[in-house]
């Protein structure tokens, strides 16, 4: 039997990272019936709020030397409320003996996945210590897909002309490979830091290290006592302080090191192109697909509506346009944000709206986000930005009860 054959009878996704992109992605695949593998390089479920206390020998953080080294801190606190925080059908609540805040600590983030993947039978899906190495096209397809040797036609429905893809994985030292219809991406993009470049950093004689290895401040208590001449640290405006250490809170670059398109999807430091409407690359929809990629997004469940989207598309429920249509909106936004409004590349994923959310909402028919997670999400900006560090102890409570009452009664089905 040939593989095409094959690829045709069958409905199986990959997907890659058990974190809250992962999980949902795998639960709206698994409601739409495919057949669903999850490949998670830890023991757990979380992805990013699975906290290790330990970090690498590496300080700045650009050799990982474990698979959860982890970027959250000890202390760590949201910095959405717990109700707007939740996924739209599986609110994050109080529970009985666990932390009540309204901007939970990470470890009951944790909990509430940890929850979700049982309330929905997501582990028996899950390969966990299982780190993707490869993932690539199948064979004679990847030539033929670069070439254009296949025949595809850019104006017909990307869905006739599918690409399978070969997941290469290895766990306890054995490599294994398995072939998937469809593949979704949700490695996160919080693990490779990005570091200034700053002249003199490397003869710098003060301790430096980047977020990504912040994880207690008693580390740094008590340093300015002893003023060393060499430890001067200047200033573009030409002021200068002496100071002992140096923290690179300077974010973190997309990496997805095992991905292998033949060039048809770029990851560079500053985003993942082309992508349409940031989750499809035009030459490789639907079969390849990515959920996590923006900004300034509320997370769950912004990453529930791109998963809902990807799982109707791929169920043929929903079409995407043309593969010359996706590339035109493709090349017309980065137009627009580039020429209209001086955007900068890094800035390519950034949303910070909810037009974006909404307009996925109804391309796959779902509900929008409640106006009542809209505004609490807005007042909480607004007080981030007026107080960063005591916003979260400035909510009123009595507005946040009138916000609540809006709410609808939730049922949970797995």
């Amino acid at each position: 039997m040939s593989y095409e054959k094959v690829f045709n009878e069958i409905k199986k996704v990959g997907v890659i990272g058990a974190g809250p992109a992962g999980l949902v992605a795998a639960r709206e695949l698994k409601k739409e019936g495919f057949e669903v593998v999850v490949y998670e390089q830890n023991a757990d479920v979380g992805g990013i709020w699975l906290y290790n206390p330990n970090v690498g020998n590496d300080p700045v953080g650009l050799e990982l030397t474990e698979p959860n080294q982890g970027t959250i801190y000890q202390s760590l606190r949201t910095n959405i409320t717990r109700e707007a925080m939740g996924y739209m059908d599986y609110p994050l609540l109080v529970k009985e003996g666990r932390n009540h805040r309204r901007f939970p600590a990470h470890h009951e983030i944790l909990l509430y996945l940890k929850d979700f993947a049982r309330d929905f039978n997501l582990v028996e899906l899950i390969r966990f210590n299982t780190k993707v190495e490869y993932v690539g096209m199948v064979g004679e397809d990847k030539e033929c897909v670069s070439t254009g040797e296949d025949g595809r036609n850019m104006d017909g429905d990307p869905m006739d002309e599918r690409v399978p893809w070969v997941v290469r994985a290895r766990n306890a030292g054995i490599v294994e490979e398995e072939v998937f219809d469809a593949v979704v991406v949700c490695n996160g993009h919080f693990r490779k830091p990005k570091i200034a470049e700053i002249p003199g950093a490397q003869k710098w004689p003060g301790k430096q290290i980047h977020s990504l290895n912040y994880r207690v401040p008693k580390l740094f208590a008590n340093q300015v006592t002893y003023l060393d001449e060499d430890g001067i640290v200047v200033f573009g405006d030409g002021s200068t302080i002496i100071a002992d250490s140096i923290i690179h809170c300077t974010g973190y670059s997309y990496s997805i090191p095992f991905l292998d398109t033949n060039g048809m999807v770029i990851v560079e430091n500053t985003g993942v192109s082309p992508l349409y409407e940031h989750i499809f690359p035009p030459l490789l929809a639907p079969s390849l697909s990515f959920v996590g990629i923006p900004n300034k997004i509320i997370s769950f469940p912004f990453f529930e509506l791109q998963s809902k989207w990807i799982a109707s598309i791929l169920s043929r429920k929903v079409k995407l346009p043309s593969r010359r249509d996706m590339i035109k909106t493709v090349e017309e936004s980065y137009d627009y944000h580039q020429e209209k409004i001086g955007l900068y590349k890094h800035l390519m994923h950034d949303i910070g709206n909810f037009e974006y959310c909404d307009q996925l909402a109804d391309r796959s028919g779902e509900a929008r986000f409640e106006e009542w997670r809209k505004e609490i999400v807005t007042e909480t900006v607004k007080l981030l930005l007026s107080n960063p560090v005591t916003f979260r102890d400035m909510w009123d409570e009595n507005y946040m009860l009138e916000l609540l009452d809006k709410t609808p009664t939730v049922i949970i089905d797995s």
